[in-house]
């Protein structure tokens, strides 16, 4: 890959906590991916949108609301809408151990809870991507 990687984090539904994500899209800006923020409160169609109109790599979803069950199909529909089936959509935020088989299977490809490494997310995007880190990512 010749450009950064390009990362979309969305905070959808109504949960107005956002601490997480902009920590998570400063980490990953850290790293020397672009990353778009899109804001709180967004609905999957604006998410889907987003991403089709930034040329994303990468989806990323902050769910501290608990509605994780609900509204990952509904991202994921979305953005299949758009015809961004291929797009991997990852997970952030309050989501309990027995929910990750069933959301891997509505097509989240990595979730990550409170305390993960913000380097363990980098190092996952970018095999989600297949890219190996240069020495200015590090």
């Amino acid at each position: 890959m010749t450009r950064p990687i390009r990362v979309l984090i969305a905070k959808p539904g109504l949960d107005g906590h956002d601490r997480g994500a902009k920590i998570i899209a400063r980490a990953l800006r850290d790293a020397g991916m672009e990353v778009i923020y899109t804001g709180l409160r967004q609905t999957p169609e604006m998410i889907a949108e987003a991403a089709l109109q930034e040329d994303v790599d990468v989806v990323g979803l902050s769910i501290l609301s608990g509605a994780h069950m609900a509204l990952v199909p509904r991202v994921r529909e979305a953005l299949a809408a758009q015809g961004l089936d291929n797009v991997p959509l990852i997970l952030g935020g309050i989501i309990p151990e027995a929910d990750h088989a069933p959301l891997r299977e509505l097509g989240a490809a990595g979730i990550f809870g409170p305390g993960a490494r913000t380097e363990e997310i980098a190092a996952f995007i970018r095999q989600l991507v297949n890219v190996k880190p240069t020495l200015e990512d590090v």
